[in-house]
Parts: C-alpha cells; structure tokens; sequence
C-alpha cells in the first residue's frame, strides 16, 4: 500500500490541489518502509490522480477535495479518504494504520 498525504507548511494540506509537496508512505504490514516527498506537476484537473497512480499511490487521505477529483482517483484505482485535520503527515498515517484517524468534514465545497 501506498498512501500519499497533501502537504502544505509541513502539514496535511486542507485541500490536495493546492499543496506544496505530497508524503508517500510505502506500508507493508502495517509499518511505514519508506518515505518520499514529491513536488507534483502543475494543478490541472486529472493531472494529480494519474500522477499519483504512477508514482503507487492506492490510497489519498486529504483535508478536502472536490466530488469530481475524488471520481477521477477512483478511475485510477486509488481510495480517497476526506476529512483529515491539518497535522503531520507521519502522525495521519500513524494514526489512519492503528485505526485512530478522525476525520470530519470534507473541507471542500466543489
């Protein structure tokens, strides 16, 4: 599995298509193998979901996205989890494996 967080400031980013750099965690059986920071191409719509699938993305865990990007994650295979507060992308994926992430809202309108 591999699940990539939006971040901003060095934090879960509210929204994904306006982060500065995504986390992807490498997870076998539960623990994190690895970690890589990535600075994603220029936000255009599709663009993020396909990237992410090259890069092995299978799941986003996001503060918010629109129902249109969350379709198009969907297309590449890819589960989107909304709703995550800001907080260190380690600690979000820490949390999500132990069962432990609360998530509200989604903090997108569009």
């Amino acid at each position: 599995m591999t699940i990539a967080i939006p971040v901003s400031g060095g934090q879960l980013s509210s929204h994904f298509g306006h982060c500065e750099q995504f986390a992807l965690f490498e997870v076998t059986d539960k623990l994190v193998t690895q970690r890589r920071d990535l600075v994603p191409p220029p936000h255009e719509p599709g663009v993020l979901p396909r990237w992410l699938r090259e890069e092995g993305a299978t799941l986003v865990i996001a503060g918010g996205m629109g129902q249109r990007a969350q379709s198009l994650f969907q297309q590449q295979g890819i589960e989107v989890l909304c709703g995550a507060g800001p907080q260190d992308p380690a600690e979000v994926v820490r949390k999500y494996l132990a069962g432990t992430l609360e998530t509200g809202d989604n903090a997108c309108d569009h």
